[in-house]
């Protein structure tokens, strides 16, 4: 070949090597013309392995799209909007975010339903079926930090229409905000119209424009939960107001745009509203809850109110208004003062009212809580926390006048004394049930002379934790009161010791069912076998944590009398191997639950003894065990394997 071209090549360096491949290799069909006077030898070979084609200019030609992608939105929403059933919509969500999107994008009527030339009949019967089963909404999500954006919302909305619809939507941002825009709830607008009930925790990224897209996309909601919108204002809450007939419980927390006109919305409005949750919003005032509570007065059954700006004028209108209310809980009220909550008590509106809990509200005095007995006649829970200027006269005055009250719980009221405490148990009347004293350091162990008078036989559940005035005297005075206990919690008196408890479980002739004795460091091992002794037969759980003079005499003694246990707790007590080996060799023992946290003398030899115990066990804390190995753990694991274990 190279003498065509007048030059010479070596054997190696020649264009083709071997015999040649074309009958007639001068054949003219065979050369590519460059120019007037030269041509080119381009004999037909392998494709070379170009990544890209081109042109004689050299420019590249750009890769060519399927013909789906190139369409736009315009047009893939007019094919979208005719997919035949609500499944091939889910299908196609998959393909990519952009259709994702899209699809998300259509509202359930502006789906191609209504042409029979597009679908055949047959589809149509069945989708008709469809749509009757899948608008139950009987679906939850919940999502939560960077899980929760708009491209997740948008598939729940298309996801969930195909199999059940959405009754429940939970999204909560996470500590460095979240991805859920007003974008993501109008996907859920568009296409979650069963949604009854929504919860936005912690999103500052949302606001009026995606949830009024809500009010009016998803009209069957009947609850909604606010936290942390900033972005939500009053505006929103109107449109919810007139387009969510059916909302029945709201809660509205920290969010500060919302004030007055929102209430006044809610009020107007949602006609069948129960439940109502007002917390730290700042332009919520007494206008708002004036308004609120006169239009909801014949439904309004539930009632929160904490941290806002309010004063004795919103007491004055719940006392009034209040007629359907049967659960109050005012918090950190602290513009209120002693008159708001005489003027609620002597409204006489508050007759169904049956729980109460009043917290750190520092209006709450003696002349306050005995109109509040006299103004609900029905209560029968009552909930006092830090209530500073509360006194024993004002309880006894109360426990005389609440004539229905079967619960009545007292935490951090510090002027609350001995006197206090018993005046309240021998006036109670026959209704209480339960009595607790939380954190209440006005109590001192003083010898006092109480009347003859009847016990109070209704009282059954008796808790009195953490008074570090509490001591032996005072629970030797209170056991000839209390005569038909079952559930006793002294946690955290460090004060008691055996000489005080004893007289308590002598004269409890119900049976004790529930004690906890945690944090009594002084209680031995003589008053644990005589609480199996004379309880055994009705003692269901046993808490004696931190009681570290308790030790195996103790489990011995649980282990012969008390078939009934299942909840047992002897967490920093001086156990050893061989308590846990009584326990194992009970007869019709049905312990459940088990707790060892912090006993150091247990070792390895407990392995075959816990096992046994395995057969009933459900839980089992091993925790700070240090002479337990980490073999003997995993066998456990790997043998109690309906127990759950810490370690």
């Amino acid at each position: 070949m190279a003498k065509i071209f007048g030059f010479t090549l070596t054997e190696s360096e020649d264009f083709f090597s071997g015999a040649p491949i074309y009958q007639n290799p001068k054949d003219t069909s065979l050369f590519l013309s460059l120019g007037r006077r030269v041509d080119v030898y381009y004999p037909l070979r392998k494709r070379s392995r170009a990544t890209e084609s081109f042109v004689a200019s050299g420019e590249i030609l750009k890769k060519k799209k399927t013909s789906i992608e190139i369409l736009p939105d315009e047009c893939l929403f007019e094919v979208f909007r005719r997919l035949p059933d609500r499944e091939t919509r889910s299908l196609c969500a998959c393909v990519s975010k952009r259709w994702l999107m899209l699809l998300s994008s259509i509202s359930g009527n502006e789906f191609y339903s209504a042409s029979e030339n597009l679908r055949p009949e047959n589809v149509v019967a069945v989708n008709e079926t469809d749509n009757k089963v899948e608008n139950d909404g009987h679906l939850s999500r919940n999502l939560e930090g960077e899980k929760a954006s708009d491209i997740r919302l948008a598939a729940i909305a298309v996801g969930t229409a195909s199999c059940g619809g959405l009754g429940k939507l939970s999204i909560r941002g996470g500590i460095h905000g979240s991805k859920v825009s007003n974008i993501g709830l109008k996907a859920v607008a568009r296409g979650c119209p069963s949604l009854k009930a929504i919860s936005l925790w912690n999103l500052s990224s949302i606001g009026d424009e995606g949830l009024i897209e809500i009010a009016k996309g998803c009209q069957f909601l009947e609850k909604l939960d606010l936290c942390q919108c900033p972005g939500i204002s009053n505006k929103a809450l109107l449109e919810l107001a007139k387009n969510c007939p059916n909302l029945t419980d709201i809660t509205i927390e920290s969010c500060a745009n919302i004030g007055n006109e929102g209430l006044q919305a809610l009020g107007q409005y949602c006609s069948n509203l129960k439940s109502i949750s007002i917390r730290d919003c700042p332009l919520i005032g007494d206008q708002g809850l004036a308004s609120l509570f006169f239009s909801t007065a014949d439904t309004l059954s539930k009632v929160k109110l904490q941290g806002l700006n309010v004063t004795d004028m919103s007491l004055a209108v719940i006392g009034h208004y209040g007629r359907a209310v049967t659960d109050l809980m005012l918090t950190g009220l602290t513009n209120v003062t002693e008159k708001g909550f005489w003027v609620m008590g002597n409204g006489h509106g508050l007759q169904k009212l049956k729980s109460f809990t009043l917290s750190s509200c520092h209006g709450v005095t003696d002349v306050g809580l005995q109109s509040i007995a006299k103004g609900c006649p029905n209560l029968k829970k009552f909930c006092l926390r830090k209530c500073s200027f509360l006194s024993d006269k004002g309880m006894v005055s109360f426990t005389q006048a609440a004539l229905s009250i079967e619960n009545l719980q007292l935490e951090e009221c510090h002027r609350i004394t001995q006197l206090g405490l018993f005046g309240t148990i021998l006036n109670c009347g026959a209704k209480l049930k339960a009595l607790s004293l939380v954190n209440c350091l006005g109590i001192k162990d003083l010898s006092l002379n109480l009347p003859s008078t009847t016990p109070c036989k209704s009282l059954q559940s008796l808790s009195i934790c953490n008074c570090p005035g509490f001591g032996n005297v005072s629970l030797t005075l209170l056991s000839k009161l209390c005569p038909q206990l079952q559930h006793v919690n002294l946690s955290g008196l460090s004060g008691i010791s055996d000489s005080g408890l004893l007289p308590l479980l002598k004269n409890c002739e119900a049976g004790l069912v529930n004690v906890n004795l945690s944090g009594c460091v002084n209680l031995t091992d003589k008053v644990i076998s005589s609480l199996t002794k004379l309880h055994g037969w009705t003692l269901e759980v046993l808490n004696v944590d931190g009681c570290s003079k308790v030790t195996d005499s103790s489990l011995v003694a649980i282990s012969e009398n008390c078939p009934l246990l299942n909840d047992l707790d002897v967490s920093k007590c001086g156990i050893t191997d061989f308590g846990v080996a009584a326990l194992a060799q009970a007869n019709q023992f049905n312990l459940q639950i088990l707790s060892v946290f912090g006993c150091s003398a247990l070792t390895d030899k407990s392995l075959f003894t816990l096992m046994k115990l395995g057969d009933s066990l459900l839980g089992l804390n091993l925790r700070n065990c240090n002479l337990i190995s980490t073999r003997s753990i995993e066998l456990l694991l790997a043998q109690l394997l309906r127990c759950d274990i810490l370690y």
